[in-house]
């Protein structure tokens, strides 16, 4: 997977059938190119407060939100890497900062910063962690995830995310990609990726096959499942 550790972008969100990503893949034909990495098992671990601040933030849709998670591609073992993310929105744009270390480094990062490195990044999640206090691992979410861009020469990435599945129990990624569904199967998510506007042609696209920006979030629908099973 790629080794860029800082991104800023704008990010569109469509929560759209397995028949729309079909018509869609028809639609843009040859414009639509596999990425290198074209399919991947995405396994997140996302981090938060025991009460959950983070994830209560980020649904009240203010200008300015914040997430940190832990990311690998597949299953992993202890030794080997993933990334340990911050993300951040701020008026429509989407900054992230990640560190590629060992999986075992990074959860021992973030339960007790003894593993430091001398780099911005590494600072900023240092004082990320710190500032919250009291991390935890809050909710594993995975998905099987198709990517795209449009030409190769292109900027822009379409992904698409399906078979997403979440637990709050194995919170790790070891131990593979299991969990109850976080969407009918029926449905995928899609997001758009560019650092300026989205392609006039691909914005016709869209229109024609009624497809339309959603504000889902994966992590906080997530979120919504864990208080329906605390209320029940």
């Amino acid at each position: 997977m790629s080794d860029i550790r800082i991104f800023k972008r704008y990010e569109k969100k469509y929560l759209i059938t397995v028949g729309d990503y079909k018509r869609l893949r028809e639609k843009l034909g040859e414009h639509l190119v596999a990425d290198e990495y074209y399919h991947s098992t995405v396994s997140n671990i996302y981090y938060d407060t025991p009460d959950y601040r983070l994830i209560r933030d980020s649904i009240e849709k203010p200008a300015y939100k914040e997430k940190l998670r832990l990311r690998s591609y597949g299953v992993i073992k202890e030794e080997e890497k993933a990334y340990l993310e911050i993300k951040k929105k701020y008026e429509g744009i989407v900054y992230k900062r990640r560190e590629k270390l060992a999986y075992r480094d990074a959860v021992a990062l973030i339960n007790d910063t003894s593993v430091k490195d001398d780099t911005q990044i590494s600072r900023e999640l240092g004082y990320f962690i710190n500032y919250y206090g009291s991390l935890r691992p809050s909710v594993y979410l995975g998905y099987e995830r198709d990517a795209y861009k449009l030409n190769p020469e292109s900027d822009v990435r379409i992904t698409f995310d399906y078979n997403s599945l979440w637990r709050q129990e194995d919170i790790t990624l070891t131990k593979g990609h299991y969990g109850r569904n976080l969407l009918d199967r029926r449905y995928c998510l899609m997001e758009i990726k560019a650092p300026m506007a989205i392609p006039l042609y691909l914005v016709k696209i869209l229109e024609e096959l009624n497809i339309y920006p959603t504000g889902f979030s994966k992590y906080g629908t997530a979120y919504k499942a864990i208080l329906e099973d605390v209320n029940r």
